[in-house]
C-alpha cells in the first residue's frame, strides 16, 4: 500500500481550517496534543506503513510490540487523517470537559495499546476458525479504532439520545453496532476487526472491569511515585477526583453548542465520509494486505 505524497495537501489544509474555526484556545490540551501528534507524524512519519502497521505476523510472531504504539498514530493519506482528526476534535472536546485532561490522556494511551491487542486476537481467531492464514497478515494503521472506543464512552455518558446512521435514527445504545455493520457494507475494504476491537474495548471500560483496573493502576502509580507516606493522601485524592467526574448526573460546567466543532457534519456523517473518501481506493493499490482503520 502506497502512501499519498506528504506535504500540505487539501485534507491537511481543511483540517487546519476546522481547527482554526474552533480556536486553539477552545480546544482542551489533551485533545489538542492528540491532534498535533497525529499531524506531526503524518508530515514526518517514523517509517513506511509496512514498518508501523499492526498485524499478527508482524507484531505477535515477530515480537515487534512497538507497532502497538505506532499504528494508531499513523495515517494512509491526508483525507484519512482529516476525517479521523475532525472526529477526534469533536469527541475529545466533549470527553475532556467531562472526564478531565489527565484521565482522558490515560484513556487514550491505554485504549491505543489495548485495541491493538484485541485486534490481533480477533484476526488470530478468524485465521484459526476459518483456516485462512491471510488474516494474520492483514496489517492496519489509523486512529479509527480508538475513535470507536471513545464513541462508546460518549454514548455511555449521554444516554437516551439518538444518532443518525445512513439516514436512520438509532438509539445511542445501539449506534456503534449499527455503524460497524453499515461501514463494512458500504466499504468492505475497511478493517471490521479494527472497528470491532474499538467497540469491545469501549465496552470493557463502560460495563466491564477496565475502568476499575485503570483506577487501581493509577493509585499504584501514585504510591510508587510518592512513597508510603504520601500514599494515603494521594490515593484518596486520586479516587475522589475520579469518582467526582464519573458519578451519575455529573454535567459539564457550561452548556455549549458543539455543532461548530463538527465542521458542519454530524459525527455519523464524519465517519461515513471518512470511509468513502479515504478508504474507497484501497483495493486499487499494490499491497494486498493492508486495511486502514
Amino acid at each position: 500500500m502506497q502512501r499519498r505524497q506528504r506535504g500540505i495537501s487539501a485534507g491537511l489544509l481543511l483540517l487546519f481550517y476546522e481547527i482554526s474555526r474552533v480556536g486553539f484556545q477552545n480546544i482542551p490540551p489533551v485533545t489538542l496534543g492528540t491532534l498535533a501528534l497525529n499531524i506531526i507524524l503524518f508530515l514526518n512519519p517514523l517509517g513506511p506503513l509496512s514498518e508501523v502497521c499492526i498485524s499478527v505476523n508482524e507484531s505477535f510472531y515477530r515480537k515487534n510490540w512497538w507497532r502497538l504504539l505506532l499504528s494508531p498514530i499513523h495515517h494512509a493519506d491526508d483525507w484519512h487523517l482529516y476525517f479521523n482528526m475532525v472526529s477526534m476534535l469533536w469527541k475529545g472536546i466533549m470527553l475532556e470537559r467531562k472526564l478531565g485532561s489527565a484521565w482522558l490522556a490515560y484513556i487514550i494511551a491505554v485504549f491505543s495499546v489495548l485495541i491493538g491487542v484485541v485486534y490481533m486476537a480477533l484476526e488470530y481467531a478468524l485465521a484459526e476458525l476459518l483456516g485462512d492464514p491471510t488474516y494474520k497478515m492483514i496489517c492496519a494503521v489509523g486512529f479509527s479504532g480508538v475513535l470507536f472506543a471513545l464513541k462508546v464512552l460518549n454514548n455511555h455518558y449521554n444516554p437516551g439520545r439518538f444518532s443518525s446512521v445512513l439516514g436512520m435514527q438509532i438509539s445511542n445504545k445501539y449506534a456503534c453496532w449499527v455503524e460497524l455493520v453499515a461501514i463494512h457494507l458500504v466499504s468492505p475494504g475497511t478493517s471490521f476487526a479494527g472497528h470491532l476491537a474499538g467497540i469491545l474495548v469501549g465496552l470493557m471500560y463502560t460495563v466491564g472491569p477496565l475502568k476499575r483496573i485503570m483506577k487501581a493502576c493509577g493509585v499504584l502509580y501514585f504510591s510508587t511515585l510518592h512513597g508510603y507516606i504520601a500514599l494515603s493522601f494521594n490515593s484518596s485524592l486520586f479516587i475522589s477526583i475520579l469518582e467526582y467526574y464519573d458519578r451519575p448526573g455529573y454535567e459539564y460546567s457550561t452548556r455549549r453548542n458543539y455543532d461548530v466543532y463538527t465542521g458542519g457534519l454530524t459525527e455519523e456523517e464524519q465517519l461515513e465520509r471518512a470511509v468513502l473518501n479515504s478508504l474507497n481506493e484501497r483495493g486499487r493499490n499494490h499491497m494486498a494486505f493492508y486495511i486502514f482503520y
